[in-house]
């Protein structure tokens, strides 16, 4: 006979939850059983399950038990003493260390009824230990964050878990045949995922995995740069790239031409990260890059992305039209996806079809329909498109504008009752219309059916620790300022040097736009065929802000630096 589970005792807290009339003795024991099976602390479980909310239980747990609170969202993240306590003891027990002061230690913790957590914290580091009580969603992310970091799980890995720092080619050539049969090697699988947390904690945007002839690094995509982060043993070279074209479904035998595919990290059980994989054969094996795709970025809101706020008012007024055209340009990496993700996201209502040809989708937006473009497969931008005008669409998205069959069809859906929304790689707005000029499409077509075109830079933004500087007067008018505009009313800002930018002086990035919406003036310029310059110098008479204007506007409201703009905007 099958014996049943035993049901774990309650704990204080779910015993002052059933005390307190907030759960029924019935309720706290399955919470309990769920959590347990699930691997999660009862008030993960709690939370999860939405009988409280992570400010109601934090409220709760202060006032029964008499800890003091704290909003982690108004706490400097960089005083932490995060080397006070163990990385595993911070990942085992999810807690972080707030502050040292004496023999003292303040913990923030979400249930400080835990007291196995706060007696090893205790003992590990000999201190007396103070709970503060904060929202466990606030909470997991600095634990994630701060857990053990890759290169730590690569010192585990290259000293106990596996001895290939020197092995001759007879040995290699074992185990790159074996390759296939050993991915679940755990330390490796251990230490790809501390890459990809490190990764998505560092707020990368792309992961390099490279191998030389001596050596094997992998890089981290920060801000736009490009910086080393560990150095494994040149031997386990093929261990990583099997264990990762596995979980992409790829042909780990084939190792002569490029493939891709797509994984998922999922976090918690409200957040999942996607990666786009694409792998490469070179002359010492295979280089793979991993595209994060994080879907909170689409998220984010329109005022999160750097728009000034006659910018914003003019693109939300041509994306909420009936019908007609919005253009997004820019280089590779400017960010023309999250504006696109960011505008749908905003129309994606219960009212409407949205449907999207993309090559890939890059982050998945439910309500709606997102479509891969496969040009070997015969579904290219211009037949997906085809298709969507007999699936009754409201709005479409395509992907990217490569060839006058994709931009006819798109302007005949402009024309037709349809919002569409698109991307070309210029320069600049003005140069996008003499771009669609030089593809072939008419003039009266152009000048009917697009509203307004957006293009974009990304700059990265100054960390908390910019410096003042000076920078002579002349300099500032050969950048593009007015004489008016150096009046001593705002200060220029450099980067400086702390622990939250790595040395670096800056910690994310912010958009720089160039917003021009297509006027009546500008719609008999456009038939008249002229030249992206009078295009250019009719923008400017109507108020319309170039790049480096607009990333000017930026470095005067201490956003980013000088040369920051200077190099983003150098067009």
């Amino acid at each position: 006979m099958a014996s049943t589970p035993q049901t774990p005792p309650l704990s204080g807290l779910a015993r002052a939850l059933v005390q307190a009339g907030r759960l029924k003795e019935s309720e706290a024991e399955t919470l309990a059983q769920q959590a347990q099976a699930a691997k999660l602390s009862l008030i993960e479980q709690l939370i999860a399950s939405q009988k409280m909310s992570a400010r109601d239980a934090a409220r709760f747990i202060s006032e029964t038990f008499g800890y003091p609170m704290l909003d982690l969202a108004a706490f400097d993240e960089a005083h932490i003493p995060i080397d006070a306590i163990d990385r595993k003891l911070i990942a085992t027990h999810r807690v972080i260390p707030l502050n040292r002061r004496g023999n003292r230690l303040s913990v923030a913790i979400a249930d400080p009824t835990n007291l196995r957590a706060l007696d090893e914290i205790r003992f590990q580091t000999g201190l007396t230990v103070d709970p503060i009580v904060v929202e466990q969603n606030k909470l997991a992310p600095w634990v994630t964050k701060h857990s053990e970091s890759a290169s730590e799980a690569l010192k585990n890995l290259t000293n106990d878990d596996l001895n290939l720092d020197f092995l001759d080619e007879e040995t290699e050539s074992k185990v790159d045949e074996q390759a296939g049969q050993e991915i679940d090697d755990a330390p490796v699988v251990k230490f790809i995922q501390k890459i990809l947390l490190d990764a998505i904690n560092d707020g990368a945007s792309d992961i390099h995995f490279e191998p030389y002839e001596k050596n094997y690094r992998i890089r981290f995509r920060v801000d736009g740069i490009l910086r080393e982060v560990a150095s494994p043993p040149l031997a386990i070279k093929e261990k990583i790239a099997s264990r990762i074209k596995v979980i992409s479904k790829l042909n780990i035998a084939e190792k002569r031409v490029p493939q891709d595919g797509r994984m998922r990290l999922v976090l918690s059980k409200s957040r999942a990260i996607d990666f786009r994989v694409s792998t490469l054969p070179t002359l010492q094996g295979e280089k793979i890059v991993l595209r994060i795709l994080d879907p909170t970025s689409a998220t984010l809101g329109i005022e999160a992305l750097g728009y000034e706020p006659e910018q914003q008012a003019a693109l939300m007024d041509a994306v909420s039209r009936p019908y007609g055209m919005v253009l997004v340009t820019g280089p590779t990496g400017s960010g023309k996806t999250v504006s696109l993700y960011t505008c749908l996201n905003i129309l994606n209502k219960d009212g409407v079809n949205i449907s999207t040809a993309e090559d890939p989708a890059e982050i998945n937006l439910p309500g709606v329909n997102q479509v891969n473009v496969d040009d070997r497969a015969g579904l290219t931008f211009p037949v997906a498109l085809k298709a969507f005008l007999r699936q009754d669409p409201d709005i479409i998205m395509v992907g990217e504008i490569r060839d006058i069959e994709t931009a006819e069809i798109a302007i005949k859906a402009a024309q037709t009752g349809h919002m569409v929304l698109s991307t070309l790689h210029t320069n600049d707005a003005p140069q996008t219309l003499t771009r669609l000029m030089n593809m072939g499409v008419p003039t009266f077509n152009i000048a009917s059916s697009i509203l307004l075109i957006t293009a974009q830079r990304l700059a990265r933004r100054l960390c908390t620790c910019k410096q003042p500087i000076s920078v002579p007067e002349q300099a500032l008018l050969d950048a593009g300022f007015k004489a008016a505009e150096i009046d001593g009313s705002w200060t220029l800002y450099g980067p400086g040097s702390c622990d939250r930018c790595k040395g670096s002086g800056y910690k994310g990035r912010v958009g720089i736009y160039q917003v021009m919406p297509v006027s009546e003036a500008m719609q008999r310029l456009i038939m008249s065929g002229a030249t992206a310059l009078d295009l250019a110098k009719q923008a400017k008479e109507e108020g319309v802000k170039d790049l480096r204007e607009s990333g000017l506007r930026k470095v005067r409201q201490g956003l980013t630096s000088l040369d920051e703009v200077l190099s983003t905007t150098n067009i």
